[in-house]
């Protein structure tokens, strides 16, 4: 016999590339009253790597889908949306209290969101209806980088479209900022609707932004309401898209290694793709198995041309131990990157290399 359960609410956590929503999720789950959380995320691009950096329990519900979620937004929610259903009520997974969907930094909110929303995307089929009266979005969350806010803002639409949709924004990296390029007041400014909060802030209480309530599009930009009318008048065919493809500007290059790199050689790659500031790099993100302690994989991150210190993981998230990047970003130079990758495993090495 099927149970029967209360719609539960889904937020939808979204922000620039680089602008911390994968460390804010990690945060969200870490907290004990958080428990009860499925996650879904979606990576730009062919080759997965944060879904080894989401700290989820083993009995929670964790999906990744990989591509550009902005072409295949209806679809792979709610086909996560509806077997994240079917596994509650096959008793796979414990009972579920809430959804986070974290998604990739390039996406425009206003398909997602459109497939969420009463009204919005047509269904197509008995299992739309279904994820409709199961799920309902409940929140919107905009992350925002402090250092490099303004420059993003004014290079990409996506950014000021998250913004735009967002119940609350969440100032991110205030802690290392020299200057905030934007304040609260200029975010309001752009979207009156929506409530500013600080990471950093004493006081700032991570489950609270977490809400049950209904989202709503009252209050913000007016562009908000025609961007949501247009996607509602738009078709949605299936067809393949390409995963390393966001759109003719912006596109990914995913490299995997094999045998573990050497560290100083893993050192020299990451300063050199990240150090050119013309090189056309948005986010760099990577695992990597290093000779000198291989249980233990280096994760490396890149906004831009600012690199960040590397770190070590207590273990390999899954069974996988190659060592896997993906760089996003304009006009890369993908050749010679893909050339400098191929170069770093040890000298003499029986070696294998893989390109996405």
């Amino acid at each position: 016999m099927k149970r029967i359960y209360d719609p539960v609410p889904v937020t939808l956590l979204t922000g620039f590339l680089g602008s911390g929503k994968t460390t804010l999720l990690n945060d969200i789950l870490g907290d004990p009253r958080m428990t009860g959380t499925a996650v879904i995320v979606n990576e730009f691009g062919a080759v997965a790597i944060d879904h080894g950096l989401v700290r989820t329990g083993r009995e929670a519900y964790f999906r990744t889908t990989t591509g550009c979620i902005c072409c295949t937004a209806t679809s792979d929610i709610r086909v996560s949306l509806y077997e994240l259903h079917e596994a509650r009520l096959t008793g796979e997974i414990p009972p579920v209290s809430r959804v986070v969907i974290e998604t990739t930094g390039l996406a425009d909110p206003a398909p997602i969101i459109n497939s969420l929303i009463p009204g919005g995307a047509p269904a197509m089929g008995l299992r739309d209806h279904i994820v409709a009266r199961q799920f309902y979005l409940s929140d919107v969350i905009a992350t925002f980088d402090a250092i490099a806010g303004r420059s993003t803002l004014n290079a990409h639409m996506e950014c000021w479209k998250q913004l735009a949709f967002a119940e609350k924004i969440v100032l991110t990296k205030t802690d290392i900022a020299q200057e905030q390029t934007l304040s609260a007041e200029d975010l309001l400014d752009l979207n009156p609707a929506a409530v500013v909060h600080d990471r950093h802030a004493s006081g700032f209480d991570l489950p609270a932004l977490i809400g049950a309530g209904a989202y709503s599009i009252q209050g913000k930009a007016e562009d908000v309401p025609g961007w949501l009318a247009m996607e509602a008048l738009r078709s949605h065919p299936q067809h393949r898209h390409d995963p390393n493809r966001h759109n003719d500007r912006v596109v990914a290059v995913s490299l995997t290694h094999d045998v573990p790199l050497d560290p100083q050689a893993l050192q020299t790659f990451l300063h050199i793709v990240t150090s050119n500031i013309h090189s056309g790099l948005l986010r760099l993100k990577g695992l990597f198995a290093v000779t000198d302690d291989l249980d233990h994989p280096v994760v490396a991150h890149a906004v831009q041309h600012r690199l960040y210190p590397t770190a070590r993981l207590g273990a390999w998230p899954d069974g996988d131990r190659s060592s896997r990047v993906v760089l996003i970003g304009q006009n890369m130079p993908l050749e010679q990157i893909r050339e400098l990758f191929e170069v770093l495993a040890p000298h003499g090495s029986k070696r294998k290399s893989r390109w996405a």
